[in-house]
């Protein structure tokens, strides 16, 4: 693709990065057909394709318009097209890139405005989300369904193991998942106990950074970047890896040396915190066969045989497409003698994709549905997956169970 960028973007970090990406790109529109928001209003500008158009426009002068602004809002960022593109293009950070420049030219109508603010100063900060959170659960039954399903039932924190092994592993708790599923990192401190691994909390680690980068406040975003990276460092020597239980905070985390290497006092810090960085379904397969062992002596033990039922696997788009991590969580589950399925089209997002289930409710709620009604076909009795949006989204819109994967892990490692 040719590209001739205007000069208030030229020869810019953002610019170069874009115009790679730009360049890259030809025209092919197979991403087109795996691209959910295509799927479901059939628009050219609603696809991969037509959005890179779109952006090209943008950042080669073109007026900015409310019309531009909404093709690009209506993207999940899900980077199934990423997946799917054969000519390798960055689409995820073109759209970054292409939003933040729009975002500065075209005002938002003033309750757009609100609502924005209020997610990003509010879901990042668990001082602020958490109390928040406890009153929505409280005052549950007298809301209407919508926000009824935002606001799953209030969940006790269990135990996390205090023994001390020489392998030690860092875990990021993360915004809003303390509050929403507290059991979640728990649980994987429990199962790396279980395997002579002590996972710890860095305490001033929170947000990856991830809902304020792509509600397009990416300076602010990046600051909370940088407080992760200050927080984890006083560990870097001591522990082996950053464990990511939220494929959502992974996939942004792993990005912190591309998105800091500007900045010449955390540069070097990012990139060294990127490759510590692992989703936690590339962090246990290398327990797998001790893990097998012990989940069968527990079943001999108190004379139960295989897992009962069959369970769904919902791969996250931030697994499959952002990290490109597939099949690993399936193998590990079948491997302690758990059956899972996939459903139709499992590579498709389900809708939720961080804030947008908020901002786009329309077409999150289509996907949802349309997801959940694949995953009830397999027949399976429970859903898992791997990011704490995805679970919230699932779970809103059906009454079969959905959880984290490690959560069924440890319920079978321990009862």
């Amino acid at each position: 693709m040719q590209t001739n960028l205007a000069d208030f973007i030229k020869g810019t970090s953002d610019g170069d990065e874009a115009e790679a990406i730009l360049r890259a790109c030809v025209h092919c529109g197979f991403c087109t057909a795996t691209c959910p928001t295509y799927q479901l209003l059939g628009d050219e500008l609603d696809g991969p394709r037509g959005r890179i158009y779109l952006i090209k426009q943008v950042l080669e002068g073109a007026p900015v318009t409310a019309s531009t602004q909404l093709h690009l809002d209506r993207c999940l960022t899900c980077r199934n097209c990423e997946s799917t593109c054969p000519s390798g293009v960055k689409y995820g950070r073109l759209a970054d890139i292409g939003r933040k420049v729009v975002e500065q030219r075209v005002p938002r109508a003033l309750p757009d405005r609100i609502k924005r603010y209020v997610l990003k100063e509010t879901l990042p900060r668990q001082w602020l989300f958490n109390p928040a959170l406890r009153i929505g659960q409280a005052l549950r039954p007298l809301l209407a369904k919508p926000l009824q399903d935002k606001l799953p039932p209030r969940r006790a924190a269990t135990v996390w193991p205090v023994r001390e092994h020489q392998r030690t592993m860092l875990v990021l708790d993360g915004c809003v998942q303390p509050g929403l599923a507290p059991n979640i990192n728990a649980a994987t401190a429990r199962v790396l106990d279980t395997l002579g691994v002590q996972l710890l909390a860095a305490p001033r680690a929170g947000c990856c950074g991830a809902l304020r980068f792509h509600l397009n406040d990416q300076d602010a975003a990046l600051d909370d970047m940088r407080r992760n990276i200050d927080a984890w460092w006083p560990y870097v020597e001591r522990a082996e890896a950053i464990v990511m239980t939220a494929s959502g905070c992974g996939v942004t985390v792993k990005e912190y040396g591309h998105l800091l290497a500007h900045d010449a006092a955390y540069a070097e810090k990012a990139a060294r915190i990127s490759a510590m960085t692992r989703d936690l379904s590339e962090i246990m397969p290398e327990f797998e066969a001790e893990l097998a062992r012990r989940v069968q002596a527990r079943r001999e033990g108190v004379g139960i045989g295989a897992a009962a039922g069959a369970v769904a696997w919902h791969p996250p788009c931030t697994l499959q497409h952002g990290q490109q991590i597939r099949g690993k969580v399936e193998g590990l589950l079948r491997a302690i003698g758990v059956e899972v399925r996939l459903c139709r089209d499992a590579h498709l997002c389900c809708g939720s994709a961080g804030t947008y289930s908020i901002l786009q409710p329309e077409l999150s709620l289509q996907l949802r549905d349309r997801k959940l009604e694949a995953l009830a076909d397999t027949g399976a009795q429970r859903i898992v997956s791997a990011n704490i949006g995805c679970l919230g989204h699932l779970q809103s819109g059906t009454e079969t169970p959905v959880e984290h994967w490690i959560e069924l892990v440890d319920r079978t490692l321990h009862g």
